[in-house]
């Protein structure tokens, strides 16, 4: 190939690339796009914004309780297992499981045979030995008369007195035997010790039975207690409650606090030591239990009142929010702009409301609703609880719809 033709051809290959680097860097419509921008941003902050629909509430005074909470159990007041005191056949059962019984009911009868025999016989052995003690005091009062005379020995008299004494001291014993057989017949018939329910009976009529054999077992759930443990750090509020005088109320809650199970109860013992493993002290409490809500060894929420708080500053808890700086909440100012006002929550008021330790006075408007949209010196429209926003009128639609249609003709002009 001729030199002429190769520069040729490096002149026309320069002009092809040249040609399609022009167009990569100038596409069209960017310098249009570009203006829109612009002129968007331009105009767009002429704009005024809308004010924000937002709910507030404010800050009231009230006498707040102060609680302690606790996870608890449930106990019986007494749980006594019924074992028979004698043995022998297990005659009946005088209950049904699961029924309430009184102090003093008979619950099971064993066969009372046997034992109404030793009663019978310990009965049968003091009359005999009263009767010998009859004759020995009959020879000892004709012995006195002939002994004042010289007739009988004083030897003899001794020995008639000490008869008289030994009958006596048999008779007694016989007394005692007699008190001891009608015991162990009277255990022949198994009587509740307290008033409770009964469990499920551990023995069948007609099995003979032992000492040691479990009849059934009695619980007392009226009243009944409630014991939970709180941490050490609370040892010195609560006993500094306990010496106001007035027992402190408790409430027994369900699993998810969602109501009171319970309520009425009282603080009745403070335990005399801390758990070293656990860092924590036990306490039990009482309830009545009328309706038997309670039941032993269920699980309860404990809520213990230690004291009330004189004017507290309340507000509703969906109103505090958590910030990387601690709680805040939205204040609404004078203006109807807000402003993030951090706040210390110093405790809960029940299950909606939380009670403010600093940060917030009385009267003052925090936002509780709508606060996903607001910024520090955001515009609001105050509303109140249950208030809805108005729908806008047919000429804010229409402003709308033209601001829209602007910002539209703006940002695609040519």
């Amino acid at each position: 190939m001729s030199r002429f033709w190769k520069i040729a051809l490096i002149v026309i290959a320069a002009l092809v690339v040249g040609t399609v680097g022009f167009r990569l860097m100038h596409k069209p419509g960017e310098g249009s796009g570009a203006a829109a921008q612009s002129g968007g941003k331009g105009k767009g902050d002429d704009k005024e914004t809308p004010p924000v629909p937002v709910t507030v509430e404010p800050v009231v005074r009230k006498d707040v309780p102060v609680y302690l909470t606790a996870l608890g159990t449930v106990q019986a007041l007494n749980t006594v297992t019924v074992n028979p005191q004698v043995s022998g056949q297990l005659l009946s059962l005088n209950f049904k499981e699961g029924q309430e019984v009184k102090k003093g009911e008979v619950l099971a009868q064993i066969d009372p045979r046997t034992f109404q025999g030793t009663y019978q016989q310990a009965v049968a052995k003091r009359q005999q030995d009263e009767a010998l003690l009859a004759t020995a005091r009959s020879n000892l009062a004709r012995s006195q008369n002939l002994g004042t005379q010289g007739y009988i020995s004083k030897q003899d008299m001794d020995t008639l007195r000490n008869t008289v004494s030994q009958y006596q001291a048999t008779v007694a014993a016989d007394a005692a035997s007699i008190d001891n057989a009608q015991v162990q017949l009277g255990y022949t018939k198994v009587l509740s010790p307290i008033d409770g329910i009964a469990g499920i009976r551990g023995v069948d009529p007609g099995n003979v039975v032992l000492t040691t054999s479990n009849i059934v077992t009695l619980t007392q759930l009226h009243p009944i207690n409630v014991m939970f443990t709180l941490p050490e750090q609370n040892l010195e509020l609560v006993r500094g409650a306990a010496r106001g005088g007035d027992p402190l109320e408790v409430t027994a809650l369900d699993r998810v606090d969602a109501h009171a199970i319970a309520d009425g109860g009282v603080l009745k013992v403070i335990d005399n030591q801390i758990d070293t493993t656990t860092g924590t002290f036990r306490l039990k409490s009482e309830f009545s239990n009328d309706k038997g809500d309670l039941w032993p060894g269920q699980f309860v929420n404990v809520r213990l009142k230690v004291h009330t708080v004189s004017g507290g500053l309340v507000i509703p808890s969906q109103a505090v929010q958590r910030g990387p700086d601690g709680d805040y909440v939205y204040q609404v100012q004078a203006d109807n702009t807000v402003k993030m006002q951090p706040v210390k929550v110093a405790g809960e008021v029940g299950d909606s409301h939380v009670m403010i330790g600093a940060g917030l006075k009385e009267s003052d408007q925090v936002v509780t609703e709508g606060q996903f949209r607001l910024k520090p010196g955001s515009k609001v429209k105050t509303l109140k609880p249950g208030e809805v926003p108005a729908a806008p009128t047919a000429e804010e639609l229409q402003k709308a719809k033209k601001d829209g249609q602007g910002g539209g003709r703006r940002g695609g002009g040519r």
